[in-house]
């Protein structure tokens, strides 16, 4: 049973973002909150049982978020993106985006090449990782541009996934029937981990997945040195495959909103690797053309800008005012208040390494600074740069920037 005062606290909380995206000043900055690593060593697990146990990463995650409440729960157990069997299976819009995130107990039954899980091919406190590969080869563009279901599904599925390799076998058919089983335990630990969080005041915040169709290359079939090469040896054929995927994409996001997604995140790659000329060339006009899409379907946008952003912060002002949020790893969000002030909200601030190194006093400091030049004006959220603290971050340093929200964030 959801009290009234959580149901009042999930609604301000989420008015207090949505003022943020709208160029407004709230009553206080929105807090995405911290995470990462530290979740399931504040609760005394290994990475492995967090990312492997239901139930343990559910009561890592609530013990967290009751010491440590933010406007957003930003934690939970870890999945990564398996983009190349969503779009292979996009054509069943109640499957397509059952099979995107992938977790610890999927991917035992999976093995996709692109992942790496802890007490698995990494060390037992280690983090997910995702690593690139190259499983398309330069003369296959021409099947990739003229149909990227079928493409990812005949040809990158098998190549990305070991346990379906031969798809027509007994032992991929065992495979599927497996997975759905696991996504059906997915499923009701999900929906427990929901009905707990909207109890701490926590509201639905489900958006959907975006992808820039160049990045989609870049991760999913080149790899990026690859690609970097393509972009001279086969520019227009790069510039063909990027229009076919947006279109793909597109279709995928807007299946996500059929199901009540209002926001689409992208998170980007590559642009930190490109000149200015190869960025506006091959990356953003089909990454432009994608957030004005979806906004004339009425969503919003969320943009990781990945890496340093900062030889492109010219291009966002191309995109209407208010058009979402530019969330910045490495780039000085200082830097950007100036460029897109009025017309992008920001997200971001907080250096991780500022969390894991300093001290309570320092942290302090840093904080006061950060807020007391990025509030004026509203159009702000704060935010780790990367929400991955990892497991040895000192707890009385997260303390400090809890606390130094409390102290400094109010308008």
């Amino acid at each position: 049973m959801i009290s009234p005062e959580a149901k009042k606290l999930a609604e301000e909380r989420e008015a207090r973002i949505q003022a943020a995206i709208n160029l407004k000043e709230p009553d206080r900055v929105p807090f995405m909150g911290l995470g990462g690593d530290v979740v399931a060593a504040y609760a005394g697990l290994t990475s492995y049982e967090f990312n492997f146990d239901y139930e343990k990463a559910h009561q890592a995650t609530i013990k967290f978020l009751q010491d440590f409440p933010s406007d957003r729960a930003m934690v939970g157990m870890s999945a990564l993106g398996n983009l190349v069997m969503t779009l292979a299976f996009l054509d069943y819009p109640d499957l397509a985006g059952r099979f995107f995130m992938i977790n610890g107990p999927m991917n035992d039954i999976l093995k996709v090449k692109y992942f790496r899980f802890p007490g698995r091919e990494l060390p037992v406190n280690s983090s997910p990782q995702f690593i690139g590969g190259t499983y398309m080869q330069p003369e296959e563009y021409d099947d990739l541009i003229a149909d990227p279901v079928k493409f990812s599904y005949e040809k990158i599925l098998p190549r990305t996934v070991e346990n379906l390799e031969d798809l027509g076998s007994p032992a991929a058919m065992a495979t599927m029937a497996r997975f759905g089983m696991e996504i059906q335990k997915q499923s009701a630990a999900m929906a427990r981990l929901g009905a707990d969080l909207a109890k701490l005041g926590y509201g639905g915040s489900a958006g959907a997945f975006a992808s820039a169709p160049l990045d989609y290359i870049g991760d999913q079939l080149r790899d990026i040195p690859n690609l970097i090469l393509d972009l001279r040896r086969y520019p227009e054929k790069v510039k063909a495959a990027t229009r076919s995927l947006l279109e793909t994409l597109l279709r995928l996001t807007l299946q996500s909103k059929a199901m009540g997604a209002k926001s689409a995140m992208f998170p980007l790659h590559l642009n930190e690797y490109l000149s200015p000329e190869l960025y506006r060339e091959f990356y953003w006009p089909t990454l432009k053309e994608y957030v004005l899409r979806l906004r004339e379907e009425g969503m919003i946008s969320q943009i990781f800008f990945e890496g340093r952003h900062d030889a492109h912060l010219d291009t966002i002002l191309e995109l209407p005012a208010g058009w979402g949020t530019a969330y910045f790893e490495k780039t000085d969000v200082r830097k950007a208040k100036k460029i897109l002030q009025g017309h992008t909200c920001i997200m971001g601030g907080i250096d991780v390494g500022v969390v894991i190194g300093g001290t309570p006093a320092k942290i302090d400091e840093y904080m006061k600074e950060l807020l007391g030049e990025m509030m004026p004006g509203g159009g702000f959220i704060l935010s780790a740069n990367v929400n991955n603290l990892p497991r040895e971050t000192p707890i009385e340093n997260i303390r400090a920037v809890y606390e130094a929200v409390e102290k400094y964030g109010k308008y």
